[in-house]
């Protein structure tokens, strides 16, 4: 079969890699798409990111959907010709944290397609995937794979709003309008949120934002003074969503919130400072929120059921021979958003 991988900075290469056979619990999925994602990113434009640097080829992907194409004897879960969203994140379902009810922080996770251990876990943009059984969420939808693909991403913007509490009736500022951002904002649309506010420093993602769900969009980098607007009386958001992992976004938005206003902090982007004296004086909360697990089903189901719409957030296609093309296009954030491979 034909992978896409990594072997450093600007160095995607198509290669052949064999199969492998199915073991007990596992299945083998014809992958259909596969959605690039900004860690994909950081592997093809810097060979990784922090600490985290590609040592050997690494398979790139994580946000794949297909077909089962073959089940092990004991699979119940999935049957051949299915339709499922494939989840990445396979904890190891042994270790404290995953005993307590937090597979997310899993102390052995294998993430598909990351370089943090050696030998590197290989991700899933490949035309035929063997994986656990337990991994698929299968649809009977006629949905299409490019947005059932969309699962994976989804479920990070739905864990970031199952941190937040009750959402029915507040209000939102939601800062950086890339993939999770936008993603952000349909799942605060899904719990019942009455505003949204979204911020970003380039005009294409804050249009796909007002597309799937924002209230308002506010380019700070042209008119900041539109946000700082919103500082008034001790702020007005009850909820920050805070996806860029810029200091200044966060610094700026901490002036907007309400008291007792709720921070998720989902952007990475290293270390920041805040002015703790500002979180103290309005008694904010501030909480980070990490990957997902039991929205992963959510995701797929709300995707299938067509209860969101996430097709604004899909911008461009490539077939797997135009690998190099789809990410040199995903580094447009003006034109593209989720860029996808089909495979």
């Amino acid at each position: 079969m034909k992978t896409v991988v990594i072997h450093g900075p600007r160095d995607l290469r198509i290669e052949e890699r064999g199969v492998g056979s199915l073991a007990a619990g596992e299945v083998l999925v014809d992958v259909r798409s596969g959605g690039i994602c900004g860690s994909d990113m950081h592997y093809y434009n810097h060979g990784g990111f922090g600490a985290v640097r590609l040592k050997e080829p690494m398979i790139l992907g994580h946000e794949v959907s297909g077909v089962i194409a073959a089940v092990a004897a004991d699979v119940t879960k999935v049957k051949v010709g299915d339709k499922v969203a494939v989840n990445p994140s396979r904890p190891c379902r042994r270790c404290q944290y995953c005993l307590e009810g937090l597979p997310n922080q899993c102390l052995n996770m294998r993430f598909y397609g990351s370089a943090m251990p050696m030998p590197h876990i290989q991700g899933a943009f490949r035309q035929q995937l063997v994986c656990d059984a337990i991994q698929c969420e299968a649809t009977t939808s006629d949905i299409d794979f490019g947005l059932l693909a969309m699962a994976e991403p989804f479920s990070v913007g739905l864990h970031a709003t199952s941190r937040l509490g009750p959402l029915v009736g507040r209000r939102a500022l939601i800062t950086g309008c890339g993939p999770i951002g936008t993603l952000a904002i349909a799942a605060l649309r899904h719990h019942g949120i009455a505003e949204i506010v979204a911020t970003d420093v380039i005009g294409g993602p804050l249009a796909r934002a007002r597309k799937i769900g924002a209230d308002r969009t506010i380019n700070v980098a042209e008119t900041p003074d539109e946000l700082a607007a919103y500082s008034a009386n001790k702020g007005y958001f009850d909820v920050l969503i805070e996806c860029s992992g810029n200091e200044k976004a966060l610094r700026s938005a901490l002036d907007c919130l309400r008291p007792r206003a709720t921070i998720v902090q989902l952007g990475l982007g290293g270390d920041i400072s805040i002015p703790v004296n500002v979180l103290v004086a309005k008694e904010l909360s501030m909480i980070g929120s990490f990957r997902f697990h039991p929205e992963f089903a959510l995701a797929v189901k709300l995707i299938s059921e067509r209860r969101v719409d996430l097709s604004p957030v899909l911008t461009a296609t490539y077939p797997l021979s135009d690998a190099v093309a789809a990410f040199d296009a995903a580094n447009d954030r003006q034109h593209n958003m989720k860029v996808q491979i089909a495979f």
